[in-house]
């Protein structure tokens, strides 16, 4: 929308202004140039790299992510031709990579129209903390991969015991069993 003073007040374009003015859209950043004026944020960059070169790949292969639990979740991705021979999957780090070359021995086939996609393709997901592999399956060119978060011990939540006055422990859970007998 256009303000009093004939300003864009950022809601909505005035696309006479937009093709009259020329404007173009951000497409690009130049993060090398930022990142040398900055110092200890490194993982933030690589980050910014990793999402951006994601975005790049046009959505191929497709994939959805769901959540089976609160610590659970499922990748999905439509790998269709491709075979378990042409998948690779690596975790390193918080950075889960999923690669596939394209499938051979099709060269010699005249298509008329070819709308399977058979091309060489890397997909990488940042996992949270503590989110691990659990395993992964291909069936009916859908490659499955199931993560689950397992969070250490020394990281869980603890039941603090609560000591009364004098000083012999005690918690609710104790103190119901002993009423109720």
């Amino acid at each position: 929308m256009i303000n009093k003073n004939g300003r864009h007040n950022g809601s909505m374009i005035n696309l006479a202004n937009y093709r009259r003015n020329k404007m173009t859209r951000l497409t690009t950043l130049d993060l090398p140039s930022l990142h040398r004026a900055t110092i200890g944020f490194d993982r933030m960059f690589e980050e910014l790299d990793r999402t951006f070169a994601n975005s790049a790949s046009q959505g191929y292969p497709p994939y959805n992510i769901a959540q089976i639990n609160d610590d659970e979740y499922m990748i999905s991705l439509a790998v269709a031709g491709f075979g378990m021979d042409n998948l690779d999957i690596t975790q390193e780090k918080n950075i889960l990579r999923i690669e596939g070359t394209s499938p051979k021995g099709d060269e010699h086939v005249n298509y008329l129209h070819k709308g399977i996609g058979g091309r060489n393709f890397r997909r990488e997901f940042t996992l949270a903390d503590h989110v691990e592999v659990e395993g992964a399956s291909l069936e009916l060119g859908m490659l499955a991969i199931h993560l689950k978060r397992i969070v250490p011990e020394e990281l869980q939540p603890k039941k603090i015991k609560i000591e009364d006055h004098n000083g012999l422990v005690t918690t609710a859970h104790d103190a119901i069993e002993a009423d109720s007998e």
